[in-house]
Parts: C-alpha cells; structure tokens; sequence
C-alpha cells in the first residue's frame, strides 16, 4: 500500500510546503525552473524537509528523466547504467537528472566516479544529505554544484501538510490535536504523516490515541528513540570499560544502516569527555577513524569502528574536562558578564595605566618557581577550582 507521504507528495512548487527562501518567486529553486537553466546542486537538509519532492518537482516541470540511487543500497555498477542510459537520452535533448539520497554515504572514490558526467553534462546530479557537505562531499563535486540548505519545516508548515493528509483520507481532527500531533513530529512531515496513517487505523484522533501512534512510528524510525537508546547503550558500554558491549551496540547500529561517520563522532566525543588526558591517545586515534572512515567507506569502515571502540573501552576514564565545561558554564550563568581583573588588562595607553590597568601583574617566567599565585578569575570567582582532584595529587 502506498504510503500516505506518497500520495500527497506535491508535483509542482505551488504546493510545495515550507522552504519559502528556495522556492518563492525570488527564490533561486524557482527562478531555476522558470529559466530552465537546470544545474547540479546538493541539498542539506533534516529528515523530511522536502529534499526529494523538490528534486523531482524540477524533473516533472522541466519533463526530465528522473532516475534516484540511494547511496547505501547503489554502487558504482548501478551508476554506471545510468550514466549509459542518460548519454543516449541526450541525443535526442532529453535531460537526466540523477538524484542520490544520502550521497553523504557514498565514499570518495565512489564521489569522483561522478565528477566527468557532471563536468560534461551528461547528467544533472541532485544530491540530498542530511551532513555538513564540506566535511562530507568531496571538494572537487562541491566545486561543481550548489549547496542548498533547507531548513527544519515549522510546526505550522507540518500542521498544513497534516491537514492535507487528512483530506486524503476524508477524516477530520480537532485543531488542538492538529497543533499537538505537529508539536510532536518535530519538523518532520514525514513522521507526522506517518503517525497519522496508525492514527487512522486506531479509530479516533484523541491526544492519547496520538501519544500511541507516535510511540509505534519512534520504533520503526532510525532516527527515533531507539536509534538514541542504542547510541546511549555505546557510551555507557565504553563508559563501563566493557569493550564487547560497545563493539556489540556498535554494529547493531551499523547493521540497522546507521551512518559510520555519526558513530564515529559520538567516538570522538567520547574520546574526549570520559577518556580526556587519562589517555590524550584516545582523542587523536578516534580522529584518525574518523578520517579512514571518509577515505575508506562501508563496509570496510566498520573494523575501524570496532577497533576504536575497543581501544576506548580498554583506556583509563577520567572526565575532569567534562566536569569543569559543566562547572564553566553554571558560573557563566549565574554571574553573567564579570569584569576582568585589573592586573589582567593591557595597558596599551596613558589613560589605562593611570586606571590600574596591568597594575601588579606578574610575568610568571619571570619568577624563580615560574608559577605565580595571582588571581586569574574576576573577584566573585576567586577561589573557585573546576579540577580539585588534580590539584590535591600535586
């Protein structure tokens, strides 16, 4: 059965929802289609913001061959038909454009199998991701397309499309329920509609009916509670100095399809917050998994993976970095804007040496011991310490 999403998928920008600064009359989307100067460009943007409706908007108005690969599932053999087929069509003045979902997954050399078919004009390569192109995207692809960011679509946006869902189905629903099922969805259209689909099998549109269909979506949603459950089930198996937990956590997310570079960024923070200057080893070998993870790719990324995750859990903890950013910024919270000491300040001029400026400052290296004892902190904070355990060792 077609899902519900589907079927009220806009065709034209007319009904487009949200994402008003690419696709109003001043917009660079619609002066795009209006010219039928079609270009390469990239979208970036969250989950359900419009990033495949707008891409086969512009091959349905320009009657362009529209053929999508997703990132995780097509490789480079899949591409290469496409390429084939699209060489043909431009024969007889046919436009190809290609869009790749999640092109963020696809590895460098998988990347620069594009570069000449896009630098010709054999194809019009639509991108969608959901990551940072400039760390993401290769810099020789980004220099042939246009990044587009779209934004995270408003409640209100979502309560519209909601509503058109609705009329699809020929069913009414209150507006508080409206406004509290696009409340919950959090920008996501996408999710909003799909609840709506469960809601409709259920019967009625009460806010406890809602709370019912939007648990049941969460466990189906990658990007859901689950999806955040198992990435907490990562830490706190590292945290736990218990390697086989992490490595386990690890590739359950990695076999569910999860991002390596998403993992691997939680990893570095990790490396960072509980492992710290126990093992400064930590930070630097889950930032060189990072980089092998963006040269290399699935599937052969996941033994980095599994290798730092090991070497985490089997390193010593300490989370006094974590611990004194907490202490930071509670102090930053409740005294705001504190003066910096006077000793502290240059004095480049007359006026401010006359005011006190740089008054008994002491130059450390000037000292026998070569650590002096002057206050570093504005007054209200002078005796404050973030890292009492380091300094009761000393």
């Amino acid at each position: 059965m077609q899902p519900l999403a589907d079927m009220i998928r806009p065709t034209n920008l007319e009904d487009f929802i949200g994402q008003h600064q690419l696709v109003n009359q001043n917009g660079p989307i619609f002066k795009m289609i209006e010219t039928n100067n079609i270009f390469s460009h990239i979208y970036w943007g969250p989950p359900a913001s419009g990033k495949t409706t707008l891409a086969k908007i512009i091959a349905n108005t320009t009657e362009a061959l529209f053929v999508q690969l997703s990132a995780v599932t097509d490789g480079k053999s899949n591409l290469m038909k496409i390429i084939s087929s699209a060489k043909e069509n431009s024969l007889f003045q046919k436009m190809t454009i290609l869009f790749i979902d999640e092109i963020h997954r696809w590895n460098k050399a998988q990347q620069d199998t594009l570069l000449p078919f896009v630098e010709d004009g054999t194809i019009i390569l639509i991108g969608a991701t959901t990551e940072n192109p400039s760390f993401t995207i290769n810099n020789s692809l980004l220099s042939r397309t246009r990044v587009f960011v779209l934004q995270k679509p408003t409640n209100q946006e979502v309560q519209k499309a909601i509503d058109r869902g609705l009329k699809k189905i020929n069913r009414q629903m209150s507006t508080k329920s409206q406004k509290y099922l696009a409340k919950l969805s959090d920008g996501d259209i996408r999710f909003g509609l799909n609840t709506l689909e469960i809601l409709n099998s259920l019967g009625d549109f009460s806010i406890k009916n809602i709370d019912i269909a939007a648990q049941k979506s969460l466990n189906y949603d990658r990007d859901g509670e689950e999806h955040y459950n198992i990435i907490s089930a990562v830490h706190k198996s590292l945290r736990s100095s218990n390697a086989t937990a992490g490595v386990y956590w690890v590739c359950r997310m990695l076999n569910a399809g999860e991002d390596p570079l998403y993992i691997a960024r939680r990893l570095l923070r990790f490396a960072s917050e509980d492992i710290g200057n126990a093992n400064p080893n930590a930070l630097l070998l889950a930032n060189q998994v990072y980089e092998a993870i963006q040269k290399v790719g699935m599937p052969e990324a996941e033994i980095f993976l599994v290798q730092l995750a090991q070497f985490l859990a089997d390193s010593p903890k300490d989370n006094s970095a974590y611990v004194a950013q907490k202490l930071a910024h509670l102090d930053i919270q409740k005294h705001a804007t504190l003066p910096v000491p006077l000793h502290f300040r240059n004095a480049p001029t007359k006026l401010m040496k006359d005011l006190n400026y740089g008054k008994n400052y002491q130059y450390d290296h000037d000292l026998v011991s070569k650590k002096s004892t002057q206050n570093c902190l504005p007054l209200e904070l002078k005796n404050s310490n973030y890292f009492p355990k380091k300094d009761s060792q000393n």
